[in-house]
């Protein structure tokens, strides 16, 4: 019998040995299903007109990110244990690197200034320069934690998160709150119908959403049942900034503009 040859793990997966101990924190977690027909709609629109791959995945990071705005709970972070609030609304979403086995970040500064189709276009941008090696910030990072040994590696990514996500300045090749206030990823693009984000520590978001599979699925319809697309939704909160009655407020957003995506541009 041959043995399996052993795998060198990524760098990413070596961040995230460093990076995640047993939970202790407060985490709130939430779930929507919702009629993906209007998003989908509007997605084949958008990109008919503009020529940008407007996604369900984009449509949904701006229907949180404009639900944020009138949730100000869901836009602070914790520092020298105060609340404070992000100077920006900036959104990251998650850029899968060669089939999955890497992961990286693209982030939409001020996205409450532009529209989907802005947003979705400097997404696909980013998600090029990280798949074509070519994100200096992200070249900068994989290139220390592949030099720097496990054992020295938690406690820079300690000082990082100070540093990046709390006060919030540049530093071992990342910007300051490099995965901004909020936080997306599309595991759908896998086939998965759903799943929960493990938060980063170090980035101090208070706020990640993990968005699913468009599938056909009965529904309940004016009474009736019928077979829509359907995506599911998560969430996962920092309990102390938010609890349910102020993700409850965000989820009734978040419905009414995944009805009418139409409103998300009205910046």
């Amino acid at each position: 019998m041959t043995a399996t040859p052993r795998r060198r793990p990524s760098v990413r997966r070596k961040i995230a040995v460093a990076t995640w101990r047993p939970s202790r924190e407060g985490r709130l977690y939430a779930r929507m299903a919702v009629d993906a027909t209007p998003v989908l709609a509007y997605c084949a629109r958008k990109r008919a007109e503009s020529g940008v791959p407007v996604t369900p995945a984009a449509v949904v990071g701006m229907a949180f990110q404009r639900g944020v705005m009138q949730v100000p709970e869901f836009h602070n972070r914790v520092v020298f244990g105060r609340i404070v609030p992000f100077p920006s609304y900036d959104v990251a979403f998650a850029v899968d690197i060669e089939g999955g086995d890497d992961l990286a970040p693209t982030k939409v500064r001020g996205a409450d200034g532009k529209t989907v189709v802005e947003v979705a276009g400097e997404l696909a941008r980013g998600a090029e320069r990280l798949r074509a090696r070519a994100d200096k910030d992200f070249q900068t990072t994989n290139g220390i934690a592949r030099l720097v040994p496990w054992f020295l590696l938690r406690p820079l990514l300690a000082v990082a998160s100070l540093l990046n996500g709390g006060i919030g300045v540049r530093a071992f090749g990342q910007p300051a709150h490099p995965l901004g206030s909020l936080f997306v990823t599309n595991i759908g693009s896998f086939g998965l119908d759903e799943g929960y984000v493990a938060p980063v520590p170090l980035a101090r978001v208070p706020l990640y959403v993990c968005v699913g599979a468009v599938a056909d699925a009965p529904m309940a319809v004016e009474g009736q049942v019928v077979v829509r697309p359907r995506v599911v939704i998560t969430a996962t909160a920092d309990h102390r900034l938010v609890d349910g009655a102020h993700a409850a407020h965000l989820a009734r957003l978040v419905r009414a503009y995944l009805a009418e995506p139409d409103t998300l541009d009205a910046v």
